[in-house]
């Protein structure tokens, strides 16, 4: 199967040439020339697998130049052994008889849904640049919102052939998402904080990456750029997987009957992970309604109800803060898919969003997008309410950005009335943000001290704290480095010794 980017169709790649090279030269996104479909039958033989055995079907239908052998020791390295909690990388919570049932993304070793991506990318991208770049260094370029860094820092850890370069918000994440990636162990990776907000440190590095004076440099030094952002076909593909798996699940738990429809719930920023749902329905996973969940920016709520994608607002600090993002890069996959494959049109819309801000896209368009899309927000006193009201209904814990999609979802049953069984997407452990959760539970602020928090949130509760979150308070900072966002291109040049 070919590859071709969003600004430019008659550009082909292979799945190796796109998973190594991250993000296309001409600053789109790499999409398959055709989505490989799953029938009815296919999804009940998944059924009787095991996740890996899901997985390593999945990916055959899309790395169409990898062999099996290698995909089957992509899978078995991401999802084996001790690296998920009980070797479950994806489990379903049901809820009660509310109807929806929680898919559980954070048993890995971050505590966040990025691992079920993030595990399997090293691999992928290690057998990628065997085909393609042979004898290169791989640079990792990270931007994240807080759970994508960690993820990529512990995915590519001592990979041979590997460096890794982390950009976060210096003010953005959570304490302790900034202690997990500046304690970060291993003799390959870099950590910095960005004087901004997650789509200052998103356009740096996406302008690092397609600038070819910078290119040319790097490949003096035998260099070579990649990514680890959901910009990266890498990072998207493994997600496809766990939407499939868990329509299996439910089969097999007699919750639906195989065929039946389920609607998808997803907090999300940077639109990846929904759009992962997205590609899952296209190759034939009965999906009826994609909820698409914003906290108080709701960038991406506007743009479903009206089709006017506008930056030109204020952007909000809260306490989801993997959420806080106001450019949506992935997006524009979807935005391609729905145009018909118009990659000029794409490239408009982009080059408006660059120098205006904005764009507006065809009503047909707009029409497309809200038969299967529906988009709901809250802010963050809503955020905490529906903690609370979780914790004491149903003795489930969750974080906040699940809190997010719960609200935005419970707002949708009562509009609409709509009781299809609902799979919402759990992307963090609760302890990643004790201090949000322990108010919400306790309806208060106090102590500062996030692992205070942790141990009183544990009590509290009777649950707890997950073992990859519990020593990080005696672990030492490696990185403290703070930059500017117009400095970002200096401070890897400095760490690769340009």
């Amino acid at each position: 199967m070919d590859y071709k980017s969003t600004r430019d169709s008659s550009l082909r790649v292979t799945s190796a040439q796109a998973i190594a090279q991250g993000i296309s030269k001409d600053g789109g996104l790499f999409v398959p020339g055709e989505i490989p479909s799953i029938t009815l039958n296919d999804i009940k033989a998944l059924c009787d697998m095991s996740y890996i055995e899901r997985a390593e079907c999945i990916l055959l239908k899309y790395l169409t130049d990898f062999t099996l052998d290698e995909i089957k020791e992509c899978a078995n390295g991401a999802y084996g052994g001790e690296k998920f909690e009980n070797g479950m990388p994806a489990p379903l919570s049901k809820i009660g008889d509310t109807g929806f049932y929680m898919l559980e993304l954070w048993h890995g070793p971050t505590c966040a849904f990025k691992d079920m991506a993030l595990q399997l990318l090293p691999y992928l991208l290690t057998y990628s640049a065997k085909k393609t770049i042979a004898g290169k260094e791989i640079v990792i370029l990270v931007a994240t919102s807080g759970d994508t860094g960690k993820a990529a820092l512990e995915g590519f850890k001592d990979v041979k052939g590997t460096r890794i370069v982390v950009f976060y918000p210096q003010d953005g994440v959570s304490a302790m998402q900034k202690l997990q990636m500046t304690t970060q162990e291993g003799g390959n990776v870099f950590v910095c904080a960005v004087k901004g907000n997650f789509d200052d440190c998103q356009r740096g590095v996406k302008e690092i990456f397609t600038n070819l004076e910078i290119t040319k440099e790097l490949e003096a030094h035998n260099l070579v750029f990649s990514s680890a952002n959901s910009i990266n076909w890498g990072r998207l593909l493994p997600q496809i997987i766990y939407y499939i798996s868990a329509y299996c699940d439910l089969v097999n738990d007699k919750e639906i009957t195989l065929g039946d429809e389920m609607n998808i719930v997803v907090p999300t920023g940077n639109f990846g992970n929904i759009l992962a749902a997205y590609y899952a329905k296209k190759m034939g996973l009965p999906v009826k309604k994609f909820i698409c969940a914003s906290n108080a920016n709701n960038i991406l709520t506007d743009f479903i109800n009206t089709g006017v994608y506008d930056t030109n607002r204020k952007f909000y600090t809260t306490m989801s803060p993997s959420m806080d993002i106001l450019i949506s890069s992935n997006l524009e996959r979807l935005l391609y898919d729905l145009s018909g494959c118009d990659d000029r049109y794409i490239s408009e819309c982009m080059s408006a969003l660059k120098n205006e801000g904005k764009y507006t896209v065809r009503s047909e368009m707009l029409q497309l997008l809200k038969e299967q899309f529906v988009g709901g927000c809250c802010d963050d006193a809503m955020t905490q309410a529906t903690i609370k009201e979780l914790f004491e209904k149903y003795s489930y814990l969750c974080d906040t950005h699940t809190a997010v999609a719960v609200k935005v979802y419970n707002d949708y049953v009562k509009a609409t009335g709509d009781n299809t069984k609902t799979v919402i997407a759990s992307t963090a452990n609760p302890y990643k943000f004790p201090k949000s959760v322990a108010e919400a539970i306790e309806g208060k602020s106090g102590e500062d001290n996030e692992f205070v928090i942790s141990h009183r949130l544990s009590q509290l509760t009777k649950t707890a704290m997950p073992k990859p979150l519990g020593g990080l308070d005696e672990k030492a900072v490696r990185f403290n480095g703070v930059c500017d966002k117009t400095t970002m291109q200096k401070v890897v040049y400095d760490y690769l010794g340009i």
